[in-house]
């Protein structure tokens, strides 16, 4: 299956407590403890403990928590609005595109399910400013590249009914079988990828035309 995995953020190692840390090692850091901890769970004394900081040298580059996961999800959703824009561009059939685009999006949501809670499973965060977080707007941005491919599909007669009720959808199979896998993880699923593919065969045999 193709799609993004989690980031490789490499940076040198320092000793603990020499110095401050560069922020893509508080990222890597951070991103280990969310996953171990959850959201809640995290706090700065345990990303600041694992990078070798004091809490008060972290906060010089973070200034809290919030921002931290804000990042993480930054960087992911831009690699993964990167892939789904280099799949746009792609000649061939527009169904090939949207199965592609489908197959990142839920590798994505497997691989940085923090980003994910943040952007699709939690209350919004609001921004400083009272408008959009960058999460969100990234997360319009990813959607509308999608929709591009599905419309393109609509012009080729290819879909059984419009091109916005397609994806969204689409964008709600993928979701749920993402938000489910990583909210409900000691339910007795099958196979990850055999889920995800009866559900994608699914969704493609039912929505676009033979």
């Amino acid at each position: 299956m193709s799609g993004v995995t989690r980031l490789n953020r490499r940076s040198t190692r320092k000793p603990k407590g020499e110095g401050h840390s560069r922020r893509a090692e508080i990222l890597t850091a951070a991103e280990q403890i969310f996953v171990k901890h959850g959201y809640e769970g995290a706090t700065i004394r345990k990303i600041a403990d694992q990078v070798g900081l004091s809490s008060t040298a972290l906060y010089m580059h973070f200034s809290d928590k919030q921002e931290i996961l804000h990042e993480i999800c930054r960087e992911s959703f831009e690699a993964l609005i990167a892939l789904n824009q280099a799949v746009l561009a792609e000649s061939g059939e527009p169904e090939a595109r949207m199965r592609r685009m489908m197959e990142a999006y839920v590798a994505f949501g497997f691989a940085n399910p923090n980003a994910y809670r943040l952007v699709y499973l939690t209350r919004p965060l609001q921004a400083p400013d009272g408008g959009e977080t960058v999460a969100q707007q990234l997360g319009a941005e990813l959607f509308r590249s999608f929709e591009a491919v599905v419309e393109d599909a609509e012009q080729a007669g290819r879909l059984r009914g419009g091109a916005r009720a397609t994806t969204q959808a689409l964008w709600a199979g993928g979701h749920g079988v993402v938000s489910l896998m990583i909210t409900k993880p000691h339910f007795d699923w099958v196979d990850r990828q055999t889920l995800v593919n009866t559900m994608m065969d699914a969704l493609f045999m039912g929505l676009l035309k033979p």
